[in-house]
């Protein structure tokens, strides 16, 4: 029976070794011993390989780290919080609490190529503390520190203000390691909105074409945020917008209005619309549009519009001639065009890149003021704004948006709510940084002490107000209440709060001196205080498991067993496990079905003497119901 071990299984997946396998699956002889062979690649690549010293290139001091960073696997975990959570057993959304870069890290294995959707609205680097300083060596001890949970030394987050030298470095070596981690987290067709203003617009854009790659940009997104104009100027201008970077393939684009197509005279072509047939063009720009048009059959002459006419002679003759024009009773009217339904290319048009119309930040604020009744957010994202996002990504059932700097969870808000208005099942996976509220603001002395607590109770707030919708339609209300679904009882109504911490599982640290007193510790090498569930999170994390699929809890020969995904995996950490147990989880997939069952025990859940024979029977035992995948940590 293999261990699972610490150094490798314990870590996150491999970056720099995925990169590796994917070169050598394109180019298998530029890979030798594991090494890149760049001479090699240079030779296959051929003309396209830039050796030049000057070329065009983004760069700053710190990028080579940066991309490091995001490189280096991290040896944290998720633990689960069932306490902070709403359907923690069924829910299929996550919260998850913690240091952004280090939990897109940990999601690598199991989301790799699974978000359709990704909105952040990060720091725009306005001055002030720095939130997110990384430290490059030991980053979950870093975290811990920064977020109070261990003792820092007063160790501070560094402040970067626009005077400061490393002023855009430092906010580029913030972004850059998280904006690769999320590039593998998104699918093919999906796409990414990155809120942002004008101080790091160029720089945003710049390591997105990098990261993304500039075929594919989308657009860069204008939302007027601002409803009035601000009296304190800058160079006395009134900035009253952001932008929003769009990185995919497409957008889904705006529905056409079909209202006013109709079939009055019964044309066998069917459902047609007038359309204008004015020009575009002066006289001295196109001449050949600039001409008298006249109705054959009644000799009614129309004249020239000042801008002539759309089409040229021969083009009108032919619509003529097809029965398309409509013509007034009067020369003084204008002639028009039957444009036809069955003839659109698209039921839908271009969507514009003037996003949000009407939705003002004083909405978000407004949106989050009815939930708490006080102000214990300052400009969150409206609402509407996103949910125009999430409709232009095309998020459909059961796919999921990731926001990892959540803030106060407007993402989440928008997700249930949009959910609650068409009955659908789309998915969410909020990341927030517990980033301590001041104990002036309005949300410190309303109790919250987190950016990541008013998160959390806002997606609560946000279920409590739906489920008394639902309520009130089951109560016998006779129309079905404003943006509520007629179906709302199969909504997922639930949020699963899981946060950062180091690995559950100790370290091999002994020095000489403490050699005998840590064998004894490592007996059993789970650290105190952490339980079964913990282990179970870690377990799936280091397998590359959805972290909401189904969890059932049997009892087997007196011992606990975890059965995850059906049988995809089965964990028992049980002490004094017997032959019994094992015989139980063998029945397990027969029962069950699974295309493939990992079983993990507890190495030392074999013990006493009869233990390394217990743990020999239980591997041919399990081999025999072809369940091959058997370790222990």
């Amino acid at each position: 029976m293999q261990k699972l071990d610490p150094n490798t299984d314990g870590k996150t997946m491999d970056i720099v070794a995925d990169n590796i396998a994917k070169l050598k699956e394109l180019f298998p002889e530029i890979v030798t011993e594991g090494k890149v062979d760049f001479e090699a690649l240079k030779g296959v690549l051929g003309e396209y390989v830039e050796d030049r010293e000057e070329r065009y290139s983004f760069t700053w001091n710190g990028k080579s780290k940066a991309r490091m960073l995001a490189q280096t696997p991290s040896n944290g975990t998720l633990r689960p919080c069932p306490e902070e959570s709403v359907d923690f057993d069924s829910t299929q959304n996550l919260f998850i609490e913690g240091d952004n870069l280090e939990v897109l890290k940990l999601l690598q294995k199991s989301y790799y190529g699974k978000i359709k959707m990704i909105y952040i609205d990060p720091p725009y680097n306005t001055g002030g503390d720095f939130i997110y300083p990384d430290n490059f060596r030991e980053s979950i001890k870093n975290y811990m520190e920064l977020t109070g949970q261990v003792n820092s030394d007063g160790k501070k987050s560094s402040t970067n203000y626009e005077t400061s030298g490393r002023y855009h470095t430092d906010w580029l070596n913030m972004m850059y390691p998280r904006l690769r981690l999320a590039r593998n987290l998104l699918r093919d067709d999906g796409v990414i909105f990155i809120s942002i203003d004008d101080c790091e617009v160029s720089n945003l854009r710049r390591i997105c074409d990098e990261i993304f790659g500039d075929e594919r940009f989308i657009a860069q997104l204008i939302w007027k945020s601002r409803q009035n104009k601000d009296n304190r100027t800058k160079n006395g201008t009134s900035v009253d917008h952001e932008y929003i970077v769009t990185y995919g393939k497409t957008l889904r684009g705006d529905d056409r209005n079909l209202q006013g197509y109709s079939n009055p005279d019964n044309d066998s072509r069917g459902d047609w619309t007038s359309a204008n047939m004015v020009g575009l063009a002066t006289a001295d720009r196109r001449p050949n549009l600039h001409y008298n048009l006249i109705d054959p059959a009644t000799g009614i002459d129309y004249g020239c519009p000042e801008m002539g006419w759309r089409y040229d002679t021969n083009t009108m003759a032919k619509l003529i001639s097809e029965k398309r024009i409509l013509w007034p009773a009067s020369p003084d009217g204008r002639p028009r065009r039957k444009s036809f339904l069955s003839e659109l290319s698209s039921e839908r048009t271009g969507y514009s890149s003037i996003v949000g119309t009407d939705i003002y930040t004083r909405n978000g604020t407004a949106d989050i003021g009815k939930l708490f009744e006080t102000r214990v957010m300052d400009f969150p994202k409206p609402v509407g704004l996103i949910k125009g996002l999430i409709n232009q990504a095309d998020l459909k059932q059961d796919e999921i948006i990731l926001d990892f700097f959540s803030g106060s969870a407007t993402a989440a808000h928008a997700v249930m709510q949009l959910n609650a208005e068409d009955d659908g099942n789309r998915k969410f996976i909020m990341v927030q940084l517990p980033e301590v509220c001041a104990e002036s603001s309005e949300a410190f002395k309303s109790g919250y002490k987190t950016i990541a607590d008013i998160g959390k109770e806002r997606i609560r707030r946000v279920i409590a107000k739906i489920k008394s919708k639902q309520e009130t339609i089951g109560a016998g209300a006779k129309e079905k209440l404003p943006g509520l679904a007629e179906e709302p009882h199969k909504l997922d109504l639930g949020f699963k709060v899981l946060k950062l911490d180091s690995t559950n599982i100790k370290p091999w640290d002994a020095d000489f001196d403490s050699y005998e007193s840590s064998l004894d510790d490592y007996i059993s090498n789970i650290k105190p205080g952490r339980s079964e569930e913990d282990v179970l999170y870690e377990i799936l994390l280091k397998y590359g498991l959805d972290l909401t699929l189904p969890i059932e809890t049997r009892i087997i020969a007196d011992k606990k067993v975890f059965i995850v995904g059906l049988g995809a995996l089965v964990l028992c950490l049980a002490d004094g496990i017997t032959l019994d147990v094992v015989e139980g989880i063998a029945d397990l997939k027969e029962e069950l079905k699974p295309e493939v069952m990992r079983v993990v025990f507890k190495d030392n859940g074999f013990s006493g003497t009869n233990g390394d024979v217990i743990k020999t029977n239980a591997i041919q035992i399990l081999r025999q119901h072809d369940i091959t995948d058997v370790k222990s940590l």
